[in-house]
């Protein structure tokens, strides 16, 4: 491998995650449901979701000809914070125009009571639910729900549109199947939330949701190991679509600590990935045990050239042109040839948060 590599740095973390039993203080209006962690697809009883060790090889593909390519450009390109949300209680995908009513009221409700909304002197809301039909990749999985709040401020000319103030949508793409079909039936399952706006409106939205469906959001950070499968699926899509550079980023802990920035050329990163498939076997499947043989080496050959330990820090960003993954949970999507691929590998992480 050449040396067209440049440096960023983070510790990584070899623990499984963990899955919390803890109670959070909402209630369960599905009646008989018991919440549990044993696997089993019983009536009335969650199962626990597995941690893959293997994951399909995922093909760039146009996604245009089955998801409408307006609801595309609406996801693609923004920065998202993310979030799980628990099932929704009484969810239905008929009734998002009423949901679009209520929600306007609630938030007109929060801001008449002199909740600061950060959005300055509006004269009201206008929220749309909208289905982003064509994303689900199986039958188990509900179809994505994009949230558009628009307002007008009260110093706009007259026939002024309304801006767009704040998006959001919740989704779930090849959800676990054991999962999901152990959801009771007054139960919808979108557990990846993303956000993109004032964070005060994130919060209210949030309230409204736990109040009108009695669920719970929670943070979703994206650990090392996940970042790592994100850096390896990437990488193999370079053939198909170039994906210009392969940029990492690690925090060691030294005094002060020291960031890396560590960017690969795409032909290098490529060739060592390559390698190590055809080492494997070139399977259909992509392992745990590939992943990080692959990110060992970009470590190694840091190491080699600067004498630094990026084994020693934690991961905490990758980013090529397909998009881009911090470990707090932000996330952007730049092309939308790779989009269900990135959603399913992060409704894995959200079903993995689930306090069950």
């Amino acid at each position: 491998m050449e040396t067209r590599l440049s440096a960023t740095a983070t510790p990584r973390n070899q623990t499984a995650p963990h899955r919390s039993s803890k109670s959070y203080g909402f209630s369960r209006r599905s009646l008989g449901v018991e919440l549990t962690s044993r696997l089993g697809c019983t009536p009335g009883q969650l199962t626990a979701v597995r941690i893959p060790t293997n994951r399909g090889i995922p093909k760039p593909r146009n996604i245009t000809e089955q998801v409408d390519p307006e609801h595309i450009a609406l996801i693609v390109k923004k920065e998202w914070k993310l979030s799980y949300v628990t099932p929704l209680y009484q969810f239905g995908h008929t009734q998002l125009q009423s949901y679009s009513r209520q929600l306007a009221a609630f938030l007109a409700a929060e801001k008449q009571q002199g909740v600061a909304v950060e959005v300055g002197q509006e004269l009201g809301f206008k929220v749309v639910f909208t289905a982003v039909l064509g994303l689900a990749e199986t039958d188990d999985d509900a179809e994505t729900v994009l949230i558009q709040i628009h307002s007008k401020s009260a110093f706009a000319a007259e026939g002024e549109a309304a801006k767009l103030t704040w998006s959001g949508w919740l989704s779930c793409v090849s959800g676990d199947v054991e999962y999901l079909r152990s959801m009771p039936p007054d139960f919808t399952c979108l557990p990846l939330f993303g956000a993109s706006g004032a964070e005060s409106l994130t919060t209210l939205v949030k309230s409204w949701f736990e109040r009108t469906f009695d669920c719970y959001f929670g943070p979703l950070a994206i650990n090392s190991t996940n970042l790592e499968w994100l850096a390896a699926l990437w990488t193999g899509c370079h053939p198909d679509t170039n994906i210009r550079y392969l940029k990492l980023a690690w925090t060691i802990p030294a005094q002060p600590p020291l960031d890396v920035s560590y960017t690969v050329h795409p032909q290098d990163a490529w060739e060592l990935w390559n390698s190590i498939r055809q080492e494997s076997g070139l399977r259909d499947t992509v392992d745990i045990e590939e992943v990080s043989c692959f990110i060992k080496g970009l470590e190694s050959h840091l190491f080699r050239h600067f004498r630094i330990y990026l084994s020693a820090g934690t991961l905490t960003k990758v980013s090529t042109t397909l998009g881009s993954a911090h470990q707090d949970g932000k996330i952007r999507i730049t092309s939308s040839d790779m989009m269900t691929s990135v959603l399913a590998l992060l409704t894995e992480c959200a079903l993995l948060k689930m306090p069950v």
